[in-house]
């Protein structure tokens, strides 16, 4: 299980509305947060190197359940419901808002998150709270600061230490770094530390089942 993930092998698994129509709570899964305009879904299509694995869409807040794929029969990326732009009925929202909060909450198995943020509108207050609630339950966090090539080289730089800066406030185990899925920039980053993640995690079962 500690061997080097290849993304590319990913492939769809389920939809779930709620997580106990999700797989086994076991293995290792990476989750995928954030609003629905952060460009959730292509950054996952670039990760794995697919065109379509997570659906992308010119209306924002598509994904309304929780996508599994599955890498190999212990490593999966979860792409969680998107919170705060779509345009959907409330109770719909609700709905979403509940899945998207019981997987944080009650899956085990969940050991990194990812949480996509538009570059020139980051760490707004629900990014925020995510954040907050990983860095209380142990569980590192990368902020991925999309749609970078939306800016000058001088203006994403400057967005990208300031975020930086946001960091401390947080405590935990916070890395932030900008990400265009256009331009695959920060691609390497982003699979470096997922890869991470997952070897950690790795490690860390393989010691308890040593124990027991």
């Amino acid at each position: 299980m500690s061997n080097p993930v290849i993304f590319q092998q990913a492939k769809f698994l389920t939809s779930a509305p709620t997580i106990r129509h999700l797989p086994a709570d076991e293995g290792i899964e990476i989750a995928f947060a954030g609003r629905s305009n952060a460009g959730k879904s292509s950054a996952l299509n670039v990760l794995t190197r697919q065109n379509s694995l997570a659906r992308t869409s010119k209306t924002p807040g598509r994904t309304q359940q929780i996508n599994i794929f599955e890498i190999d029969a212990e490593r999966r990326l979860v792409d969680l419901p998107g919170y705060g732009f779509a345009k959907v009925p409330i109770a719909m929202k609700e709905a979403w808002q509940k899945s998207l909060s019981e997987y944080l909450q009650e899956r085990k198995c969940l050991r990194g998150l990812v949480v996509l943020m538009d570059i020139r509108h980051s760490f707004r207050e629900a990014d925020q709270e995510l954040i907050h609630w990983a860095v209380r339950s142990n569980i590192p966090v990368l902020a991925v600061l999309t749609k970078s090539d939306k800016l000058k080289s001088g203006a994403r730089k400057a967005m990208l230490l300031k975020a930086r800066e946001a960091v401390p406030a947080f405590g935990g185990d916070v890395e932030v770094i900008a990400f265009s899925s256009l331009k695959k920039t920060g691609l390497e980053e982003l699979e470096a530390i997922i890869q991470g993640w997952f070897s950690a995690a790795a490690a860390e079962i393989a010691a308890r089942n040593e124990l027991s």
